[in-house]
C-alpha cells in the first residue's frame, strides 16, 4: 500500500522558508524526499472473523474490554493486534474514530514525541504553510470518505434516523472538525498505517532521525 500521492503536494523550498524552527525545517525537507521517492509504507491491513482470543488481546492491550470491536486491521510478526477498527455507531451514538492504534511499542515512541513538544512543532509547520493546510484538509477527507466505505448499511441508515450522519461526515481523524489542527498523534499514526497522512508521514520521518525502528513488524 503506497502513498497517496495525488492528496500530498510537493513541499517547495518557499514553504520551508516559512518554518523558522530548524528541527522541523529538517523534517519537512526529509518529508518532502519521501514523497519525491515514493517511499511505499510497509504495512498491509488484513481483516479477519474476530476470536475470543483477539478480544481478550484487545482487552488487554486497552485495560478495558473494547467497545464496538470490528475488526483486526494489522497485527505483528506474532500475531497480536497492532491496529483495530471500531464501529461507527456505538449504543445508538456516533463514533467518529475509525481506526486506533493499541500497540503498546508504537504507542510508547508515540507518547515520547508528544512528551517532547513534537505537536506544537508540527502546528506551528501547518499554521505557515497553506501546502500543508491542503494536505491535511485532505487527509481528514480521505479518513471520511474511508469511514463512509467501512460502515455498515444498517449503521448508516440509523445515523441518519438519529440525524447525526451530516455532524459524523464533517469528522476527520480523530474527530477533528478544524482539519488544520493537530490534537492526537495516536489517531493520525493509526490511520497512516491503514491510509498514508501527512502527519503520519512526518512522525516515520522524525522516528528515522531518531534512531527510532519497530523490530516486531514486518
Amino acid at each position: 500500500m503506497g502513498l497517496n500521492f495525488q492528496a500530498l503536494q510537493p513541499i517547495t523550498e518557499e514553504v520551508l522558508s516559512l518554518v523558522p524552527h530548524v528541527t522541523i525545517r529538517l523534517l519537512l525537507n526529509y518529508f518532502r524526499q519521501m514523497i519525491d521517492t515514493a517511499i511505499c509504507s510497509k504495512f498491509f491491513p488484513h481483516s479477519q472473523p474476530l476470536t475470543d482470543d483477539d478480544i481478550q488481546q484487545v482487552t488487554d492491550l486497552l485495560g478495558r474490554p473494547p467497545r464496538g470491536l470490528v475488526s483486526i486491521l494489522i497485527r505483528s510478526d506474532l500475531g497480536l493486534p497492532v491496529v483495530i477498527q471500531v464501529a461507527s455507531l456505538i449504543d445508538a451514538k456516533p463514533f467518529p474514530t475509525l481506526i486506533w492504534l493499541v500497540d503498546r511499542k508504537i504507542n510508547y515512541e508515540i507518547d515520547q514525541l508528544e512528551a517532547a513538544g513534537v505537536i506544537a512543532q508540527y502546528q506551528t509547520a501547518v499554521n505557515e504553510s497553506q501546502e500543508l493546510q491542503t494536505n491535511l484538509a485532505q487527509d481528514h477527507q480521505n479518513y471520511i470518505d474511508l469511514r463512509k466505505q467501512l460502515m455498515p448499511p444498517e449503521h448508516r441508515a440509523e445515523l441518519q434516523s438519529l440525524g447525526y450522519m451530516e455532524t459524523l461526515d464533517k469528522r476527520g481523524i480523530g474527530g477533528i472538525e478544524n482539519f488544520t489542527r493537530i490534537r492526537c498523534l495516536h489517531t493520525f499514526y493509526a490511520a497512516h498505517l491503514i491510509q498514508p497522512n501527512t502527519i503520519g508521514t512526518m512522525v516515520e520521518a522524525q522516528w528515522q532521525s531518531l534512531g527510532v525502528s519497530f523490530t516486531h513488524l514486518s
